[in-house]
């Protein structure tokens, strides 16, 4: 045998030994994370005040609204306590935000709406920045323990809307008073704050579902009402339940963001109900024979993101 050919034997074997070697780590790390659970996610409870009992509610209706429009969101606020004979409802639903209260020691909360405003002229402007929207629910309700619901019409644009967020909650820790604002995205970004019943901006363009109202911008509303409502219940000053930083936390719904039925990623809402006439998406029945759609939420008894349907 020449010196040539016995080389290329040696290195033959030494590559094929490299190569098995590379073979023996690739199953070791494939075993080691098949060995590897990650921690399941938790809310932590900071012991601060939860908003329990009974909830008075003020809408504010800043610029214009149909009848129909406010319709819409009054029947899913009175929703929330009272038993559908149908279900799943916007009850049982809202049944899972008991459970925090419960494992708090609070009382069970009841929403109540107390007082409803039109601001029809815009008296402010249609050009609204953040700090005016907590002016404008101080004005119509500053008493203590109880929460504003600012809604602006579509044509008003505020600071961050559609950049940063659809809506957000705050308060003001002086009076104790917590306020909610949502915008009505239909003109402005509908497939980021009206999805699904809008194409998104990003991803898959899966054709959008119907709206259980027939209201794109009021059905999205919807859904970033019912999530912020979760979030504020449980942690309306910022030292309630929520996971990660108290300047941007992971609250009681947006911890399960895009979920809405069993099933559900990225770019697909999950499996839901459809009305066998409109052919509309929804998961939850409500008073005066109402359907919506409502988010996902993060469960504390199963550490889970939870459906009802």
């Amino acid at each position: 045998m020449g010196f040539s050919q016995f080389a290329k034997k040696v290195t033959l074997l030494l590559l094929l030994l490299v190569q098995l070697s590379l073979i023996n780590l690739c199953l070791g790390a494939r075993k080691l994370n098949s060995l590897y659970q990650p921690p399941p996610m938790s809310l932590t409870y900071h012991q601060g005040v939860l908003l329990e009992g009974n909830l008075p509610i003020s809408i504010l209706w800043y610029g214009e609204f149909s009848p129909a429009q406010k319709s819409i969101v009054s029947d899913f606020l009175l929703s929330l306590n009272q038993q559908e004979k149908q279900n799943p409802s916007v009850f049982l639903w809202w049944n899972t935000i008991q459970t925090y209260m419960k494992k708090a020691g609070k009382k069970e909360t009841h929403v109540v709406i107390s007082n409803q405003i039109s601001d029809n002229n815009y008296s402010i402007g249609k050009t609204l920045k953040k700090s005016q929207i907590s002016e404008l629910a101080r004005k119509v309700n500053s008493k203590p323990g109880e929460l504003t619901l600012v809604l602006t019409a579509k044509d008003v644009a505020v600071e961050g809307f559609c950049m940063s967020n659809c809506g957000f909650h705050g308060s003001d820790t002086k009076l104790k008073s917590a306020f909610i604002w949502v915008g009505n995205s239909v003109t402005q970004c509908p497939g980021q704050c009206a999805w699904p019943f809008h194409q998104p901006i990003y991803g898959p363009q899966t054709t959008p579902l119907g709206a259980p109202n027939g209201d794109v911008g009021l059905d999205g509303m919807i859904v970033n009402i019912a999530s912020l409502l979760a979030g504020t219940v449980t942690n309306p000053f910022g030292n309630g339940y929520f996971l990660g930083s108290a300047g941007a936390p992971l609250e009681a719904a947006s911890a399960c963001p895009g979920v809405y039925g069993k099933g559900a990623y990225p770019g697909y809402a999950g499996e839901l109900l459809v009305d066998s006439v409109t052919m509309a998406s929804y998961n939850a029945h409500g008073v005066n024979g109402r359907k919506y759609l409502l988010p996902a939420v993060f469960d504390p008894s199963t550490s889970q993101c939870s459906t009802i349907v």
